[in-house]
């Protein structure tokens, strides 16, 4: 039976269709495409584009648009195949109706081996879009089988009028947005918790039971990476007593990188506890790193510290690292004195890490970074880098300032960014360790 409308229009040449042979049928032409969104199409003023694949001789859909008593827009194609309809599928339309008697992709009907063969089909071709089942009285089964694989809803062509269409479109393809949000928000929890668990990868908890030093530590990935990184740090105490720090860094900033930066991690702390120390384990890490790494040109950076159990004096080894930062009581801030250290792990095959005996004092911070925290720019209207000499006259500046510990970290990390214009496109790793009675 064909559907009563409301209003009726004439058919712009626009919208026309050609090769369309049955009356009122016309409506079905390619209009131009507006941009698609995640449900296939975007409403202006709230009107729809509803595509029709059925093959009725009666012509059911005879008329090119519905406008209901909201003033509310459906315009109406009509395709008689599958074919036809990809064609006609453009980004405008919002809404699918397909008839599940419709003839199959190869020829058969919905009907034989797979009843919903038809309308698994349209899913495949418009997974964005809204769809809507046309079905017989007789086969409510089927109607409700075409809900359960995908389909927003279903209607039946004997109850079928103009009013009861616009608005099964209407919820169909608020029914769709509602699904896709909602799948959008468990992909984005299911992301948040593969983000934790690479966050508990990537930044350990120190274990320092025992010790009287004070720990604290800042990351931060690069620009649009979430919590991917290279950077990676750890911090342990051995049963001598003796305090163990190290932070490195990756080339890269990938996934593969994260995960190479965590076996390097936890390679370095089951080392540490075994007892190696200085050029024995920077070279046992360099044997891992080779191993792991995805190519020859995958390089790390390292710089360990082993602070003795009096808390006056460390070991120091370096390989391709920025130096660490020491701040003494009353004193400024300064990079500790290092000039021979070795190269990055993975250059050389047969490198050596000359560890190097250091004075700390009896009250003290030493800072540790990753060169994120220096490749800023000194200014938003500067190509300069801030650089190690940056970096120290900063911290200063913030140690006048009187802060220490998660304070110091969050204001360095955060003036960096500042400095820069905007998010850093390295990724940032910093860790303090400081000595009863320092500023830090």
């Amino acid at each position: 039976m064909p559907v009563p409308v409301p209003r009726q229009r004439g058919v712009p040449a626009a919208e026309t269709t050609s090769g369309s042979t049955r009356p009122g049928v016309g409506s079905g032409g390619m209009a131009g495409a507006r941009s698609g969104g995640s449900t296939g199409g975007s409403t202006s003023g709230g009107d729809l584009t509803l595509l029709v694949i059925e093959d009725d001789p009666a012509g059911t859909f005879t008329v090119p648009e519905l406008l209901d008593a909201a003033g509310t827009r459906v315009r109406i194609r009509s395709a008689r195949n599958l074919t036809e309809a990809e064609r006609l599928l453009t980004d405008d339309v919002h809404c699918i109706l397909v008839d599940l008697a419709l003839s199959g992709p190869s020829g058969t009907s919905g009907q034989d081996d797979d009843e919903l063969g038809v309308l698994r089909h349209v899913l495949r071709l418009a997974p964005r879009h809204a769809v809507l089942a046309l079905t017989s009285e007789a086969d409510s089964e089927r109607a409700a089988a075409a809900v359960r694989v995908g389909a927003q809803d279903y209607l039946l062509r004997d109850e079928l009028d103009g009013r009861l269409l616009s608005r099964a479109v209407r919820y169909a393809v608020e029914r769709k947005r509602a699904d896709t949000a909602q799948v959008k928000l468990a992909e984005s929890r299911l992301r948040a918790q593969e983000n934790a668990r690479l966050e508990r990868g990537l930044l350990p908890t120190p274990l320092l039971d025992g010790s009287d030093l004070r720990f604290a530590a800042r990351y931060r990935p690069g620009r649009s990476r979430a919590l991917l990184g290279g950077d990676f740090y750890d911090t342990v105490r051995t049963p001598d007593g003796t305090v163990h720090a190290m932070i490195g860094d990756v080339c890269g900033h990938g996934p593969d990188e994260a995960a190479l930066g965590v076996e390097l991690r936890i390679a370095w702390r089951a080392l540490t506890f075994a007892g190696l120390c200085g050029d024995e384990l920077l070279s046992t890490l360099q044997q891992v790193l080779e191993h792991e790494r995805e190519s020859e040109e995958i390089f790390a950076t390292l710089c360990t510290v082993d602070i003795a159990p009096d808390g006056r004096r460390a070991g120091l080894c370096l390989a391709g690292h920025p130096t660490p930062l020491i701040a003494r009581h009353g004193r400024a801030a300064q990079l500790l004195p290092y000039d021979d250290g070795g190269p990055a792990l993975g250059l050389l095959p047969r490198a050596r890490w000359p560890r190097r005996q250091v004075e700390l004092g009896s009250a003290w911070s030493l800072m540790m970074y990753t060169d994120g925290l220096i490749e800023g720019r000194q200014g938003p209207d500067t190509r300069q880098r801030l650089g190690q000499d940056g970096m120290v006259e900063m911290i200063n500046r913030q140690l006048a300032a009187g802060l220490d510990g998660e304070a110091l970290l969050e204001a360095a990390v955060a003036e960096v960014r500042d400095l820069n214009g905007g998010d850093l496109t390295d990724d940032v790793a910093v860790l303090l360790l400081s000595r009863a009675g320092a500023r830090g």
